[in-house]
């Protein structure tokens, strides 16, 4: 299927690896230009030269700590005029009310909530001028059910739902869309990790870790590819009736 979007340009925030670097394997084989930002130089080059030696498009990097309002404004002057922006860097540490600190707390919430926020506002504000674009928020699922044992996860994806609600609620008027994903459970790096971890302690053994996922919907984890081709059906214009709606993605879990 065309999804339209060749030539389209398209920042990726956490675009290095996970989510984000699948999402621009996906972007860039509709033929759209990514710009792609995170903290690690290192791994920002090696996404872009993987792209770059599977399709001919444009892939610029930007390292950068989104964590403040300043760092967003630079790489967004720096990315230029955007077609797409996906929001999706920054992870929420787990645990209870008396377990996360406030320092912790916010350090999370300046990366995932706020610096989500910062992003849309710089960008949206580029998009209306030309009253074309659309904004697409990686989200997550807790935000939706709410585990006591991740409640600072629980409570920013919460805020960042109705952030795009609330903004996608006005945006057509402006010409532009925003929309969100909460994924589920994601066979990230990272979640291979903690389950690699979890199923030495459990059964000796961390090559046993797929059991542990033997339970959830189909069996498994989502791939971060699954999530990426919604992101770019929700970008393309084959999905232009489609603003305010945060989409989950959990197998039915």
């Amino acid at each position: 299927m065309d999804l339209q979007l060749a030539g389209k340009r398209v920042l990726i925030t956490g675009g290095s690896k996970g989510i984000g670097r699948a999402t621009a394997d996906v972007l860039a084989d509709e033929g759209c230009d990514l710009t792609l930002v995170a903290r690690d130089q290192g791994a920002l080059d090696e996404a872009a030269a993987a792209i770059r030696g599977r399709r001919q498009v444009n892939v610029r990097t930007i390292s950068a700590d989104l964590s403040s309002d300043a760092a967003v404004r630079r790489v967004a002057a720096e990315a230029g005029e955007l077609d797409v922006l996906v929001n999706n860097a920054g992870a929420i540490p787990p645990g209870d009310l008396l377990s996360v600190d406030d320092a912790r707390w916010r350090e999370a919430w300046d990366l995932k909530v706020f610096g989500y926020i910062s992003f849309c506002r710089v960008v949206y504000a580029q998009m209306k001028a030309r009253r074309m674009g659309v904004i697409i928020n990686i989200i997550g699922a807790a935000g939706e059910s709410f585990p006591t044992g991740y409640i600072a996860g629980a409570a920013g994806n919460a805020s960042l739902m109705a952030f795009t609600r609330a903004l996608g609620k006005g945006a057509p008027a402006d010409g532009l869309r925003v929309v969100a994903i909460n994924p589920g459970p994601v066979e990230t790096d990272r979640l291979v990790m903690l389950r690699r971890a979890e199923a030495q302690a459990k059964f000796g053994d961390p090559e046993r870790w797929r059991e542990l996922t033997a339970n959830m919907p189909f069996g498994r984890a989502a791939t971060p590819k699954e999530i990426g081709n919604a992101v770019a059906f929700l970008a393309s214009p084959l999905s232009a009736y489609t603003t305010g709606t945060v989409l989950t993605i959990n197998g039915g879990g």
